[in-house]
């Protein structure tokens, strides 16, 4: 994309296409679907964090009226490896592994039915000690969760399983030589918590299950083409015979890219004979789906007297939860990314514990990882006596940069966002007793990754675009206004639909920040298939080859004479030129485009109780170009609002017996309208070259700083370091008493 590219509706707010059936409750979500004959399914939750099952009778429990079917560990068929730890994180085999872990499924003519069965079920325990956090669950003395995790990642296989899962290690340069080069070096071991990723909407599905094996899904998801690949994996499924069709969602964030419900939902069906509905309740959203990663981070950072830093060293511990796999590998390809450093050493660890199994959350790994780095540059340059900024700046990634992952940089632009941070009006406002500021960057990757898309054109010049990928952030309106801006017609002719995955070909999650990039690159790619389509059956109007046709702000033009033919004029004759005009992409997205966000914060803290206010917020992030501003803009706001709530308030917590004493909104504190100002979001553009509209994704980068920049603005008040999130009253308080 040329810089100076000028477009009829990129970078326009258009009205979104879904609003009116949102507001006015037409939209249907996940528990919206009623089917005749439909039962409800329940599932029994272990009241133990730690426990061997001796024992399951659920005699009194079948013999209930109105009981249809149970569901059990032994309903799946036989599983391979790799699919047993998620099969056992749906249901319980031999162990209950955290408060909440599900054991059975049950389905009743009504809910109370179902709930009233549940409470006739009897399981023996034998309750075991919990693990809780990844410093113990490390140490050689920590009670093992599985007898057979033996930990990778070293060069030879451990002599006896542990709870780490995996180890990773990634290295740049000589770290030994880069410290011994510093003036000044600072040391910080900084932790956050486990946190929810704040969605309204519960998990939700119906499923259906008929004679013939043919099968339905219906749920609330970010991927349903995933929800049919592991749903059938689980269940030793023919694809074929399994359509899932997305429903409206009502937040992910990355805790809705996995399955909870919907096999178990499959199994009851089948048992049954009927449809079966599955809710959670806010409750078991809390105890049984995956919440955000807990960490510990050590980090190491030196510099010159000039603010050049030489080295950077991390020591990674990210909880798993229940079974491998927390995001640590994205925690430690994102650490120090931000920063153009010739000597880096990254250790990373994947430690299992008795909470639930993690799931994603906006930029997975990222806002952990790069809190703790965040924190320790702004002590460097306090120790240093120099601007936070104008240290970034000195050491910022830019085109070229080596990052210790692999890849250089193509253009970025993070010294742009440093730029505009510096330039920004809340940097220069001064700040007034018991108020701090702080700064922090955030980098994420972005992903393209498999999309598909069909245009079909009708007789009268509209058009319908078929995609993949649930809508949860925008996507809709930002496919209509790359296939307006790409045939040159009106916005409003063009109707963006989710289509289940029996009627478009497979497309990846929405997550990552893939979907306008990634399936933006598919519309674009149909929508030229249309726009060669509409030229030839012009042509064969004419008497002409392709080639001697131009289109143009949607006319097919005669190079050779006057001749000119609108889009619905060509459709509305297509059936004597050819037929349907269908325009297909299909593609494997590459080169997604980096994406940098710099933020600040400005807090008041009350001494005498510790409560923190947020006076000012800046966000400014690289979107490379700004499809729809105002969704860019939500999604700026959207993850300031979520990294604060993470900064400030958002924990769960837990009791001596590894029980989540926080399960619900009321004591798992969110912040709300009420707890922000305005968020100030200022949109830099620096184009993606991989992309024809120069998207970069923006989804993730936003949740990054904000960590780091709340922390540091509340340790500037308070006069004290922050090293433990989040910065709750009762923990500033601590400080400011221990401080005195």
């Amino acid at each position: 994309m040329s810089e100076t590219q000028e477009f009829k509706y990129i970078g326009q707010r258009t009205i979104r296409p879904d609003g009116f059936d949102k507001v006015t409750g037409r939209a249907n979500y996940g528990a919206d679907l009623n089917l005749p004959g439909m039962i409800w399914g329940k599932m029994l939750r272990s009241p133990h964090a730690h426990a061997r099952i001796k024992k399951i009778d659920t005699s009194k429990a079948e013999a209930l009226a109105g009981v249809m079917a149970i569901a059990t560990y032994d309903d799946f068929p036989n599983l391979s490896p790799g699919t047993q730890d998620q099969a056992q994180n749906l249901m319980a085999r031999d162990k209950v592994l955290y408060d909440g872990h599900a054991i059975l499924g049950i389905a009743a003519t009504s809910e109370a039915i179902a709930e009233q069965a549940l409470d006739l079920v009897e399981v023996e325990y034998e309750v075991l000690k919990p693990v809780m956090n990844a410093t113990e669950a490390m140490k050689d003395s920590a009670v093992v969760l599985h007898d057979d995790m033996f930990t990778a990642g070293y060069p030879e296989k451990p002599e006896k399983p542990s709870n780490i899962a995996t180890r990773a290690e990634l290295k740049k340069g000589d770290v030994g030589a880069g410290f011994a080069e510093a003036d000044i070096v600072v040391e910080r071991e900084l932790s956050t918590p486990t946190v929810h990723q704040g969605y309204i909407e519960p998990h939700a599905c119906t499923a259906t299950y008929d004679e013939d094996g043919q099968s339905m899904i219906w749920c609330c998801t970010q991927g349903h083409f995933d929800v049919r690949a592991t749903t059938a994996k689980l269940l030793d499924m023919n694809l074929g015979k399994l359509t899932v069709i997305a429903s409206e969602i009502g937040g992910g964030f990355g805790g809705k890219m996995t399955v909870y419900l919907e096999p178990i939902a499959l199994i009851l069906s089948r048992k049954s004979g009927r449809p079966v509905k599955m809710v959670m309740s806010r409750e078991e959203v809390f105890k049984g789906s995956g919440p955000g990663s807990a960490t510990r981070t050590t980090v190491k950072i030196g510099a010159r007297n000039d603010g050049t830093i030489t080295a950077m060293q991390a020591i990674l511990r990210f909880e798993a939860g229940a079974y491998k796999g927390s995001p640590m590998m994205p925690g430690c390809m994102t650490i120090f990314t931000p920063y153009d450093v010739e000597n880096i050493y990254i250790e990373g660890f994947d430690v299992v514990v008795n909470k639930p199994k993690v799931g994603a959350y906006r930029a997975p790994g990222a806002p952990q990882a790069e809190y703790a780095a965040e924190m320790v540059v702004n002590e460097v340059a306090a120790q240093l006596g120099m601007d936070p900024i104008e240290l970034r700046l000195k050491n910022a990634a830019k085109e070229g940069t080596q990052t210790v992952y692999g890849p250089k940089f193509k253009a970025v632009g993070l010294i742009e966002c440093l730029e505009a941070a510096k330039n920004s009006s809340q940097y220069k406002e001064a700040l007034k007793e018991n108020q701090g500021r702080g700064v922090a960057a955030g980098f994420w990757f972005n992903i393209g990754g498999l999309s598909s898309v069909t245009i079909n054109m009708n007789p009268d010049g509209t058009g319908t675009i078929i995609e993949g990928s649930p809508d949860i952030g925008g996507s809709r309106a930002s496919m209509q206004m790359m296939a307006a801006e790409e045939l040159g017609l009106p916005l409003e002719n063009f109707k963006p639909i989710i289509a289940s995955t029996d009627m478009v070909a497979y497309s990846a999650a929405t997550g990552g920040s893939r979907t306008t990039f990634s399936t933006g690159m598919a519309v674009i790619e149909a929508a030229q298939d249309v726009v060669q389509q509409l030229k030839e059956r012009a042509a064969a109007v004419w008497n002409l080859t392709a080639e001697q046709v131009d289109w143009a702000d949607g006319v097919a033009i005669n190079t050779a004479g006057e001749d000119r033919l609108t889009a619905a004029e060509i459709c509305a004759g297509a059936d004597q030129t050819g037929g349907q005009i269908s325009g297909k992409g299909n593609i494997n997205a590459r080169g997604a485009g980096p994406s940098f966000a710099v933020h600040i914060c400005d807090v008041e803290v009350d001494k005498e109780t510790g409560k923190v206010d947020v006076l000012r917020y800046t966000a400014i992030q690289d979107a490379g170009k700004a499809i729809h501003p105002g969704y860019v803009e939500g999604q700026f706001q959207g993850g300031a609002a979520q990294g604060i709530g993470w900064a400030l308030n958002e924990e769960y917590i837990y009791n001596e017996d590894g029980l989540l004493e926080n399960p619900g909104y009321l004591d798992y504190r969110i912040p709300v309208a009420s707890d922000l100002p305005m968020i100030e979001p200022i949109i830099v553009e620096v184009p993606n070259s991989f992309h024809p509209f120069g998207v970069r994704g923006v989804g993730e980068s936003g949740i990054i700083p904000p960590l780091a920049a709340t922390a540091w603005a509340v340790s500037q008040a308070i006069g004290a370091p922050i090293t433990d999130l989040p910065c709750s009253p009762p923990k500033v308080l601590k400080i400011i008493q221990d401080n005195v």
